[in-house]
């Protein structure tokens, strides 16, 4: 049997020994930290490593977070001795959980009476909406950020400001759905089959076909339009050069689609 050459031995201070001894007795030290420092100490009475490796042995839960690192531990079943580790696949837990595969379950305490599965589900997928809001007052239109005020009241109103805006655009959108390339009919959604794939109706797939009214407009987008309605001004005039002048206004004539626009946001119901 070859032997290497003596390894020095691991002299410990009375506190740099204490303080490994707490660690390995402390509830919140890390498992990986409270086993180095067990081995530091098994090595500080000249022991061999085999001896080591016996006394520091992998526990069940570090073997178990390994095992569920993916959530599939679940599916397995262990048997840990001193010298073996062992694994079996639970088949029948995994058949039943590959049955339902794709599946999504939503539990509600609502009584049935007041709201039924279809309307529970529709409800569920309505969060989407609330997502695409906070997607456009972080990022695309309003942008939240970068907060610029330091003192409680004003970053309370500058938000307050773009969850009004919010409020406003939201109210926009569904008074111009019939310029926009939107659904014209979204009193559909509340009737069709929610688990069903979504499909377009014959009027949104008309839009998309054709991309103008039937009057020849375009159709827009919500930014398109809003940039089409930035060039009505009111433009401030002077009848001379003079600074004492008197001044008046002059507003630009709306051409059609600006004028319906504007009549749309009349009909709107706050």
């Amino acid at each position: 049997m070859r032997r290497g050459r003596k390894l020095e031995p691991i002299v410990l201070t009375s506190e740099e020994n204490n303080r490994l001894l707490e660690w390995t007795r402390r509830q919140k030290t890390s498992q990986a930290l409270a086993r180095r420092a067990r081995i530091v100490l098994a090595c500080r009475q000249d022991r061999s490593n085999r001896d080591i490796g016996r006394e520091v042995p992998a526990t069940a839960q570090t073997v178990g977070r390994v095992v569920n690192r993916h959530q599939m531990a679940k599916h397995f079943t262990l048997t840990i001795t001193d010298t073996s580790l062992a694994f079996a696949r639970k088949e029948e837990a995994i058949a039943a959980e590959a049955a339902l595969d794709g599946i999504d379950v939503i539990r509600t305490s609502v009584r049935a009476e007041r709201l039924d599965a279809p309307s529970c589900v529709r409800h569920y997928q309505s969060l989407s909406r609330v997502e695409r809001a906070f997607r456009s007052m972080k990022t695309v239109d309003l942008k939240v950020r970068p907060l610029h005020h330091r003192l409680a009241d004003r970053v309370r109103a500058h938000l307050f400001l773009c969850l009004l805006a919010y409020h406003v655009e939201w109210h926009l959108r569904e008074a111009w759905r019939e310029l926009l390339f939107a659904d014209g009919d979204p009193a559909a959604q509340a009737t069709r089959d929610p688990v069903a794939p979504a499909e377009r109706s014959e009027g949104a797939k008309a839009k998309v076909a054709r991309r103008h009214h039937a009057d020849g407009t375009p159709l827009h987008s919500f930014r398109t339009l809003l940039t089409e309605l930035a060039t009505i001004v009111r433009n401030t005039c002077r009848t001379s050069t003079q600074t004492e002048s008197p001044t008046f206004s002059v507003t630009t004539q709306p051409h059609p689609l600006q004028a319906h626009a504007m009549g749309l946001i009349d009909t709107l119901a706050l």
